[in-house]
Order: structure tokens, then C-alpha cells, then sequence
């Protein structure tokens, strides 16, 4: 169910296609794939929209659109990465409780992938910028070599984690984000200001 490699390629055909609509995009093969190019929707958007944050420019009024956006885009982000952990929680029979546990989750590691696509794209990007200097240049590529190195040693863990969950040994829990700040019960924010007829 979990390919690790093949994870990196959605995630970098997508953002190449998110970018630019004529690069090509493979269409996802499952439902399970589909989880995890709305999970790396989700942190493409989450980029941008952090990118706009921090316009020294830019309005108050229109930080704070932003703001409230990345809030959302947050939210979305963490709870795709619990429902890819259900996924795969519900494509293995019950693990036992006597195996060694992972702290982190598939879910989170390839939460940490997205990411990397991400910074790798950006970087490729900042090594042929035309109006950057040789020294920029040099500099990014000497990131997007560390970035390329992290990546595969992420993509070699993610794959040896989930053959030993698969050969039953190792095992996995669901750790719920159990976010707090857009929840109007549990920010003290949200809770102690009275409502306005608009909400």
C-alpha cells in the first residue's frame, strides 16, 4: 500500500504540475494516493500562503486574511496526515502491543516529504534565477544538494518502517494532533469574547 519512492515522484510531479499546468501529472491510482496528494495540497498552498505572510508590504487587513487561511490550510494539513495513518492503520492486522514503537508516524514522515518537494522545487528554482548572482546560485545548489540527501535517507526510513510494521516488527500508534487554536471551545480567545449576530 506504501511505496515510499513512489510517494516522492507524486509529490514532485504535483508540484512541478501545481506550477505550471502543462508539466505532467500522474492521476492517482487509488483512493490511498489520493489522500496523499490532498495532504501535499494542502502544504503547497500552506507554502504559498506563507510566502504572502510575510510582504513587507502587504495591508494589515490582508496578513491577517492570510493568516486566518494558514490556520485553515494547517488544520487541513494535520488531518489528512492522521486519516493517511488510519489508512495504513486499517490495511495491517492488529499490531501487538509487545513490539518495539515507532514515535513517529508514516503519516508525519510523509508529511515531511511534502515538505521537502517543496523546498527541493523552490531551491532548483533559486540555482538558475537570472537576476541572482553566481554566489546565490552556488549556495543553492550546495542546499539542494543537502535537501536531495535528506530526502532519500527519509524516503529509505519511511520504506524500512513500513516493512517492518508490514513483517509485524515494529509497530505504529495513532497520535492525534488534538489542535486547540481553531476550536472555539478550547481557545480562550474564541470562548471569552461573546459572539456578534454574524458570528
Amino acid at each position: 500500500m506504501l511505496d515510499a519512492l513512489h510517494i516522492s515522484l507524486l509529490q514532485d510531479q504535483a508540484t512541478a504540475h501545481w506550477h505550471d499546468s502543462s508539466a505532467p501529472l500522474q492521476t492517482a491510482r487509488d483512493a490511498f494516493e489520493t489522500l496523499i496528494l490532498d495532504q501535499h495540497r494542502a502544504n503547497f498552498d500552506l507554502w504559498h500562503r506563507e510566502d504572502a505572510a510575510r510582504d513587507p508590504l502587504a495591508a494589515d487587513q490582508a496578513i491577517a486574511a492570510v493568516k486566518r487561511a494558514i490556520d485553515k490550510l494547517n488544520q487541513r494539513r494535520n488531518d489528512l496526515v492522521e486519516r493517511i495513518d488510519v489508512a495504513l492503520l486499517e490495511s495491517i492486522p492488529t499490531q501487538s502491543v509487545e513490539l518495539p514503537l515507532n514515535s513517529e508516524t508514516p503519516g508525519l514522515m510523509v508529511d515531511r516529504l511534502s515538505i521537502l518537494a517543496l523546498k527541493i522545487f523552490h531551491t532548483e528554482e533559486e540555482t538558475r534565477r537570472k537576476e541572482a548572482s553566481a554566489e546565490h546560485h552556488q549556495r543553492n545548489r550546495e542546499r539542494l544538494a543537502l535537501l536531495l540527501e535528506q530526502r532519500d535517507d527519509l524516503t529509505s526510513c519511511l520504506a524500512t518502517l513500513w516493512t517492518e510494521v508490514r513483517n509485524g516488527k515494529r509497530r505504529f500508534k495513532l497520535y492525534r494532533q488534538l489542535k486547540m487554536y481553531n476550536d472555539p471551545a478550547l481557545n480562550p480567545v474564541l470562548y471569552s469574547r461573546p459572539l456578534t449576530p454574524d458570528g
